[in-house]
């Protein structure tokens, strides 16, 4: 896997980790998959665990993957435009661009994927947080969004209000996969990011 570091245009600093497959020579992968992390107040970054090992799975597969780190915290709102121009970036450069979001990223995937134009060509999330905000509802976005989601979320995560978001997507007859988790996903990282990145190959291949 070969990783270089990528400054995301916008007005806020955005910083982000492209991995695509060892060699990549020409125009490289067709396709790429844009990492939202988990809450920045909290920790979370384009080094999260979760991130990077579907970042490795994706490149095995011949996907890239664009792991970001928000700008400035900004209650959500600026975070979704991180979101946003990251994508913005990707479609640029590849023909097809998925994106994946855990926890906080999770809500934050649903909320770029549902206002960008063109919409993603498919949309995974893991342990995805809900609501962040009255007027930033993850699952009622949920039902704007046109391509493919998947979701997975653990049994036994008391951290993320999931609750509303999973039930949405049961409704909207999105892909749902139970784990018996937590909200990390301890001890299940690689088996999550791999049924993650399963359903993006499969959507962006």
């Amino acid at each position: 896997m070969e990783s270089k570091e990528v400054v995301v245009p916008g007005a806020r600093d955005v910083r982000a980790t492209l991995d695509s497959p060892d060699g990549a020579t020409g125009d490289g992968p067709d396709a790429v998959v844009v990492a939202c992390p988990p809450h920045p107040e909290f920790g979370g970054s384009r080094t999260d665990n979760r991130l990077v090992a579907l970042g490795e799975h994706l490149v095995d597969d011949g996907v890239a993957c664009l792991r970001f780190d928000y700008g400035d915290w900004d209650e959500g709102y600026g975070e979704r435009e991180d979101a946003r121009n990251a994508v913005r970036w990707a479609r640029e450069r590849y023909d097809r661009v998925g994106v994946f979001g855990f926890s906080f990223g999770g809500a934050i995937a649903v909320l770029a994927a549902a206002t960008l134009d063109p919409q993603p060509d498919a949309v995974a999330l893991l342990a995805p947080a809900s609501r962040l905000a009255d007027d930033l509802d993850a699952a009622a976005a949920l039902a704007d969004v046109d391509a493919p989601v998947r979701v997975v979320y653990g049994t036994r995560d008391d951290t993320a209000d999931w609750e509303a978001l999973v039930e949405r997507a049961r409704e909207l007859e999105c892909e749902v996969v139970e784990f018996s988790a937590d909200h990390f996903f301890v001890g299940q990282e690689e088996k999550a990011a791999a049924d993650v990145g399963a359903f993006l190959v499969d959507r962006l291949g």
